[in-house]
């Protein structure tokens, strides 16, 4: 790819796949935040007019109080994908922001099953435990919960929200990597701004 419009481009592309998509590589990230910790966390959606990812989490995690709600301003977030086949990194930095209510997180919930709702049934990330364990109440390990079951765990669930900055667009090649910095903030309907760097 020879121009920043191209670049912007092909990252615009890659997210919304990767939202879309469990079998796209941008399906999982790795979200760091400000303590120098990491996880993979799966891409639940992309907004490209507002240039926001989001993610599901829980509400109790030390993540969420670490980048906190709107009303704090938010945190520092960076995100990386990586797409092995293409050879193709992003190393995304934005504002995140955690939100356990309002019609994002709301829609949210909605659209989850409630297997996947079970997860914020039991204890909060990080309890310390005596035994190997999922956290989940007995009850319910390997079970499909009805929606009254999983109600009281709409409480434990939030979404995060990366709004992006930035991202760091990698090419890797024997012929010689190529690397840039995209301005997401500008584009696709006015000029790109971008930076070529080394890789």
């Amino acid at each position: 790819m020879e121009s920043f419009a191209d670049i912007h481009a092909d990252i615009e592309r890659r997210l919304v796949e990767g939202a879309r998509s469990r079998h796209s590589p941008c399906h999982q990230a790795v979200i760091a935040t400000s303590d120098a910790d990491a996880r993979v966390m799966v891409l639940r959606a992309y907004d490209a007019a507002s240039r926001t990812l989001r993610f599901h989490t829980d509400a109790r995690s030390p993540k969420a109080a670490l980048i906190g709600g709107g009303e704090s301003g938010g945190a520092p977030v960076g995100v990386l994908f990586y797409d092995q086949a293409a050879r193709i990194q992003l190393r995304c930095k934005g504002t995140g922001r955690i939100e356990t209510s309002g019609p994002v997180a709301d829609a949210a919930w909605a659209a989850s099953t409630e297997f996947a709702r079970r997860c914020y049934m039991g204890e909060g990330p990080g309890v310390p435990s005596a035994t190997p364990t999922s956290g989940l109440p007995d009850w319910i390990e390997g079970q499909q919960p009805t929606e009254e079951q999983v109600a009281p765990a709409r409480g434990n669930f939030a979404v995060l929200l990366v709004e992006l900055a930035s991202v760091d667009w990698l090419f890797l090649s024997n012929d010689g990597h190529r690397r840039a910095v995209i301005d997401m903030a500008s584009g696709p309907d006015e000029t790109v701004r971008g930076r070529w760097v080394t890789p």
